[in-house]
């Protein structure tokens, strides 16, 4: 599962990232519920713009539910270590990705998913590298993620390659891979769940 991310992705997290995790585990639970609701949203979207796509609208209907069930599970851990709600502006990480997204069809489709693929296979890298460093019990809820995450990120681009081009497509994994690079690693303001390396 985990060597596939890799070699998807462009860089590991850098252990600055891990480090800022460790100490802002309050920003980190509550940007991560908010990343599973984002996610949900986003899933609920594509399934009301792309409604005659059959194959796109069962992964997102199920990827719908189960982000969820996540954001639910989030909140209950937060519950039970006393975090408490707050808003949090959105990092610039999705947004930087989505400028990449063509705006005419059926590209805009396509290049949307393989963004969604970056965007769970980066998250799926993030709980490999901070689980094994948290608490054995939010490390372990944190592992248990980790199949889901790569599971969606394989679902998005299975779908790319069904409504696009293998050669446009490859084109477009390398144009957003060396985007998605910049985000992670260069200075990041703010601490998020895909932020960059903190300033």
């Amino acid at each position: 599962m985990l060597p596939d991310i890799h070699d998807f992705l462009g860089c590991p997290t850098p252990q600055a990232w891990v480090d800022a995790a460790l100490a802002n585990q309050e920003t980190l639970l509550i940007d991560h519920k908010n990343c599973e609701f984002k996610a949900a949203a986003t899933a609920m979207s594509l399934m009301a713009k792309y409604n005659a796509h059959i194959d796109l609208i069962h992964f997102m209907s199920r990827l719908a539910r189960e982000e969820l069930v996540h954001h639910e599970q989030v909140l209950r851990w937060m519950k039970k270590r006393g975090v408490p709600l707050r808003p949090l502006n959105a990092g610039r990480y999705a947004s930087g990705l989505r400028k990449l997204v063509r705006a005419h069809e059926p590209v805009k489709l396509v290049d949307t998913l393989v963004v969604g693929a970056f965007i769970e296979a980066r998250s799926c890298e993030r709980f490999g590298a901070v689980a094994p460093q948290l608490d054995t019990d939010l490390g372990g809820f944190y592992s248990g993620l980790l199949k889901s995450e790569a599971r969606h990120f394989q679902g998005y681009l299975k779908l790319a390659y069904h409504y696009g081009d293998a050669a446009d497509i490859a084109k477009t994994i390398v144009k957003v891979r060396e985007a998605e690079v910049a985000l992670i690693e260069t200075p990041d303001e703010e601490f998020r769940f895909h932020s960059g390396v903190p300033a």
